[in-house]
């Protein structure tokens, strides 16, 4: 996550000499700015959220999964049918346009879906793709989309990450080709282009009617990008901008002020954790002892930090995973704040005087936020200092068993599944330090099944036990602030995408 200071006599010194409103509501064109860089347009290869975003107004999936209910909606396929744990059956939609005018077709959606699994198509996160195995064409218009193994995530997958390309264009041109000229089957098309800093998406009047995106209102959409937050600020002051996002709590205040301004918070899939490694020094530590858990959990004060420090929509959790993910249980033991009952544990496992304790940390995360969890731990007489390193070395250290407890995030790729929240750290993997063989157990039943029912069952069980263990510390769910226009209506959806297609002028 990113955080920026705002210094808003820069900024409206800046948006003094900036001129005035340029575009906006008046010729239907909505301007938004990210301070990200965007490498590609192939969704692909694209690592910033910016770049992501933009990929899913000029491209569609097969599916797309609904936030608010859970339900996988049909997209460029009508319909889909489970044939086993290994194998689905797509029809596609007839008379989907393509940019170009070309019609979608089953021979798409397997060229795109076999040649990004290929190791030299080297797409950016393979384990959006590596669990394909062949996607074989049935029909002019189906496909079956065999797995190499169980995979419960592959609806989220194909509903997310996976997009379709077309053959025709893609064969000739390549991932490259697709970044300089993109061509999809999504609600807005690239008309114009300013590689990796300003990109002008028009509207497809021929994008399918029955899209679960919808038809855009607004006509035109100019993304820039603006890496210095006091730009941004003073082009939205001044209307030159529309929408910008990511804004810092103490930004959000201040711009909240201003009258032409509205500012909004969103929940976002990303939220934050301590773990804690009872196998640490060969289980001989304090962190090997569930009281010393229980008490740390008891310790931090959640809700003061929330409202202090991460403000927004932000929340407190207690699972070890996201509250709106599938499968993620909110029936599980809870910790209330209470410095004197983790005294109290405490002084029961042995430590009355508390003892000393390393918070291993990402420079990504925010550090006011660790130095209030630092002063609650040691509150209650845990002596906590923090260790700051680079996000990779810090996971590294902790996952080879170098440090008792680490404070990071996880934003589970956008995708609201137990199986990217509670999986990766508790199923046995490379970045499981606990090892519990219950847990683990209870984990791969989970991760090896598509019955949903079977999945939430075990997830929900593995989970109560990870709470009632004390293995990690779960902190708050993130929220992001964005500051637009008041004359637009947008929202953004928990998984980071922005939905521009929605936006509408009030």
């Amino acid at each position: 996550m990113r955080f920026r200071i705002l210094n808003i006599a820069t900024a409206i010194a800046i948006a003094s000499v900036s001129g005035q409103a340029m575009a906006g509501k008046a010729d239907d064109t909505l301007n938004v700015a990210f301070e990200e860089e965007v490498s590609t347009l192939d969704g692909y290869k694209e690592i910033s959220r910016s770049g992501l975003i933009l990929a899913r107004m000029l491209y569609d999936n097969l599916l797309m999964k609904d936030l608010k209910t859970g339900e996988f909606r049909p997209a460029l396929a009508e319909s889909y049918t489970v044939v086993d744990d290994k194998t689905i059956d797509f029809v596609i939609r007839k008379g989907v346009k393509f940019h170009d005018g070309k019609e979608l077709t089953a021979d798409d959606v397997e060229y795109t879906l076999n040649q990004v699994t290929k190791k030299e198509y080297n797409t950016r996160y393979q384990i959006t793709v590596n669990w394909i195995d062949v996607v074989e064409k049935t029909g002019p218009y189906s496909v079956r989309v065999r797995m190499k193994s169980v995979y419960p995530l592959a609806l989220e997958m194909l509903a997310g990450p996976l997009p379709i390309y077309p053959k025709h264009h893609l064969e000739a041109v390549g991932s490259a080709g697709m970044s300089a000229k993109p061509i999809g089957t999504g609600p807005y098309r690239l008309v114009e282009m300013t590689t990796g800093t300003r990109f002008v998406l028009e509207r497809f009047d021929q994008h399918y009617a029955e899209s679960p995106k919808g038809r855009p209102a607004i006509k035109r959409m100019v993304a820039k990008v603006l890496p210095e937050a006091n730009v941004q600020y003073a082009e939205l002051m001044n209307g030159q901008l529309d929408w910008i996002w990511r804004v810092p709590h103490d930004a959000a205040k201040r711009l909240s002020a201003r009258p032409n301004l509205t500012v909004k918070s969103a929940p976002i899939l990303r939220f934050a954790f301590m773990g804690m490694n009872p196998n640490y020094n060969g289980g001989n530590s304090p962190i090997a002892d569930v009281r010393v858990r229980q008490a740390i959990n008891h310790a931090v004060n959640k809700e003061d930090i929330i409202k202090a420090l991460v403000g927004g929509a932000a929340a407190s959790i207690a699972t070890a995973c996201h509250p709106i993910a599938f499968a993620c249980s909110q029936d599980v033991t809870k910790y209330a704040y209470d410095p004197k009952k983790a005294k109290d544990l405490l002084a029961a496992a042995g430590y009355p005087n508390g003892f000393p304790l390393e918070l291993l940390t990402a420079t990504s995360f925010p550090r006011a936020q660790v130095e209030a969890i630092a002063a609650n731990l040691t509150a209650v007489g845990i002596k906590a200092s923090i260790n700051e390193q680079q996000s990779a070395v810090m996971r590294t250290n902790y996952i080879e068993g170098k440090a008792p407890t680490y404070l990071s995030s996880w934003g589970a790729y956008g995708i609201a599944d137990a199986g990217l929240g509670t999986s990766p750290f508790f199923g046995g993997t490379g970045d499981d330090v606990v090892k519990d063989p219950q847990v683990i157990a209870e984990v791969k039943i989970a991760d090896t099944t598509l019955d949903r029912d079977v999945r939430k069952k075990h997830y929900e069980t593995a989970q109560k036990r990870v709470a009632d263990q004390a293995y990690w510390l779960p902190l708050w769910a993130f929220s992001v602030n964005t500051a637009q226009s008041s004359n637009l209506s947008l929202d953004v959806d928990p998984d980071e995408f922005v939905p521009f297609y929605k936006a509408a002028w009030k």
